[in-house]
């Protein structure tokens, strides 16, 4: 029988519909949702710029984006797990810069292309558990059917940023990654994981590195 607490999807199935929104003077967005509306831009501007700007340059544009927007290293460390603290420094460390460089390539290479997409953000927030707060991105294309994304963020002292990513609202970032690391350093430690994420950025970036 599980022990541990609900998952963020659970929770998110079980929230109500409406959406509660952190209190903010009338017509401005709630901090969460500001950010990723700024993150949205950034994504747009990537797109647009399409594969005809070489990669590293739209690597470039979002990467001070994604750095502002994510908590890159909390990602890493609830992706790694418990033995996250049995790392040398100069183990994590390494891992922060790959998995930096990854998660950036990842996103550059997923958002490559513009074909009139838009992207639509809820105006209010969903609390999830005690210190998260849910900002729901519904993303239509031109034609066919659009695709959810709900950025799972919390209040890092220095602004909301985004801890995990669902797509459309069941499949956790976090959860998939944290799957494949832990099998990763099981078997090679730290440099099997790192060497993981170095070879999927070079596929994810057409070889640049």
């Amino acid at each position: 029988m599980r022990t541990t607490g609900p998952t963020r999807r659970e929770l998110l199935l079980a929230a109500p519909a409406a959406f509660v929104g952190l209190a903010m003077p009338a017509g401005a967005d709630p901090a969460p949702v500001a950010s990723i509306r700024q993150l949205n831009d950034g994504l747009l501007q990537v797109m647009k710029a399409g594969p005809a700007t070489p990669f590293q340059q739209r690597f470039d544009i979002l990467a001070p984006v994604l750095d502002r927007i994510f908590d890159l290293d909390a990602i890493l460390r609830q992706s790694v797990g418990s033995s996250w603290a049995s790392l040398s420094p100069s183990q994590q460390n390494m891992l922060r810069q790959t998995f930096r460089r990854y998660t950036i390539a990842s996103y550059v290479n997923s958002f490559g292309h513009f074909n009139g997409q838009r992207f639509t953000v809820e105006p209010q927030t969903r609390p999830v558990g005690s210190d998260e707060q849910v900002v729901r991105t519904r993303i239509t294309p031109r034609s066919g059917d659009s695709h959810v994304l709900d950025y799972v963020m919390r209040d890092a002292g220095n602004g909301w940023r985004v801890v995990d990513v669902l797509a459309d609202g069941a499949v956790s970032r976090v959860a998939v990654q944290r799957s494949d690391f832990r099998r990763l350093l099981s078997r090679g430690g730290a440099a099997a994981l790192a060497e993981s994420l170095a070879s999927k950025s070079l596929d994810l970036s057409d070889g640049v590195s």
